[in-house]
């Protein structure tokens, strides 16, 4: 790829794919003296801030509720600092940035700062950065995305009245992209019911068979491609199953073999009936993994289901009362508390072809993690990914659009976003 070959050296650095990264990738550091092309044109606008959202990704499952950001500050054809918001209560990227121009004895006097998003103006956990970029001198401030909160927002207005010139830049998808999971939750709340960012995951089939005919599927993907989702699960906040998922499989849903455990998702089966057996493994972990079961409203204080809420709760189990959609819980309302009730903002799906339809139906699902192992099954009773909607027309399909395609031994990780 020749438009690979002419790019910056550090650039090539940063965005390499190495052996443990996440799914989504993680950056290497930048040489930060490296020089680099013409800093008047967009294509080094949008070098800069893919850096900078290289750079936040490091920090999935330590910063959140916050967003993702990252910061990247040059001057004169140069970087001259970086930085990316590593920690929720930690220092904000732009700081992270101009501390880092200290460290390596750079003045950002009449620099550029490139962030991924708006700066801040409030003072929560940390003074507001505009602030910060004010009293450094920063000449100029791009940014990928406006801030949504309302808490925060205005800071360009902010740094014009300060003297700065600043752009909103939509030159990099990536810094665009990186703060979609908070800014999800923020708009969602503004319209009265907050939601979190949905990852379905799956693997299958050529043909698109995630199990046989009998329910088998340990293992269609391979063993690196398991660690992968290993990884991702150590991410999030909030792994949901379905019912049949834990008869036919009877799954911990945990992340092992991760060398950085960055949370622990809380476990959460949807069972509209409550009838997840008290001998599972999600069951019989519980007081160790956090786990919740949703169930029907009327079930969870029916005389009926008394003795088996009891045992459950006994066990560590919390029971979460949902309502009742047309046939069963509605996902809406399960995704909504477990954004409320626990500050969920990302939430993995594990589950099988039912739960991820009805997802899909209700229009939840924002990311998709495929990953495709070499086999067919060539069996038209095996199991497909997702079932229970009706489609008669390919305009009423569920549009995705492809981010990424990644090999991964044999097996193929393909990456989408709703489209």
């Amino acid at each position: 790829m020749p438009e690979r070959r002419n790019r910056p050296s550090f650039l090539l650095n940063a965005s390499r794919d190495r052996k443990g990264a996440v799914p989504w990738g993680l950056a290497r550091p930048a040489r930060v003296s490296s020089p680099v092309s013409d800093p008047s044109t967009p294509k080094f606008d949008r070098a800069m801030l893919d850096l900078a959202a290289r750079l936040a990704v490091r920090a999935g499952g330590y910063v959140e509720p916050n967003p993702l950001v990252g910061c990247v500050i040059t001057k004169d054809a140069r970087i001259i600092g970086l930085g990316h918001h590593k920690r929720f209560g930690g220092l904000h990227a732009e700081r992270e940035a101009l501390a880092d121009c200290a460290r390596r004895n750079g003045s950002p006097h009449g620099s550029t700062a490139y962030v991924t998003l708006e700066p801040c103006t409030h003072t929560g956990k940390q003074p507001p950065c505009t602030d910060a970029l004010i009293e450094a001198g920063v000449a100029r401030v791009v940014f990928a995305r406006p801030d949504a909160a309302d808490q925060s927002r205005g800071g360009c207005e902010v740094l014009r009245a300060a003297g700065i010139r600043v752009e909103c830049s939509d030159a990099s998808e990536s810094a665009w992209r990186l703060a979609e999971p908070w800014a999800k939750r923020v708009r969602t709340k503004a319209e009265g019911l907050e939601l979190p960012w949905v990852i379905a995951k799956w693997a299958q089939t050529i043909d698109g068979r995630i199990a046989t005919r009998t329910g088998e599927s340990q293992w269609i993907s391979s063993e690196h491609s398991r660690r992968r989702v290993h990884r991702l699960r150590a991410r999030v906040d909030a792994i949901l199953t379905g019912l049949g998922t834990v008869l036919a499989d009877d799954p911990m849903l945990t992340a092992r073999g991760v060398r950085r455990t960055r949370r622990t998702p809380r476990r959460v089966i949807a069972d509209t009936h409550l009838e997840t057996p008290l001998d599972c493994a999600l069951v019989r972990t519980a007081r160790e993994v956090p786990t919740s079961i949703a169930c029907a409203k009327e079930l969870a204080t029916a005389a009926i289901t008394a003795d088996k809420r009891r045992a459950l709760e006994a066990a560590g189990v919390e029971l979460l009362p949902v309502a009742m959609g047309a046939r069963s819980i509605d996902l809406r309302d399960l995704l909504h508390q477990l954004a409320t009730r626990h500050d969920a903002t990302n939430i993995l799906i594990e589950s099988g072809p039912g739960l991820l339809g009805g997802l899909f139906e209700a229009d939840l699902v924002d990311e998709a993690m495929v990953y495709i192992a070499p086999m067919l099954l060539a069996d038209a009773s095996a199991k497909a990914a997702a079932h229970g909607r009706v489609v008669p027309s390919l305009t009423q399909a569920r549009p995705l659009r492809l981010l990424r395609a990644k090999r991964i031994g044999d097996d193929v990780e393909l990456a989408y976003r709703r489209g």
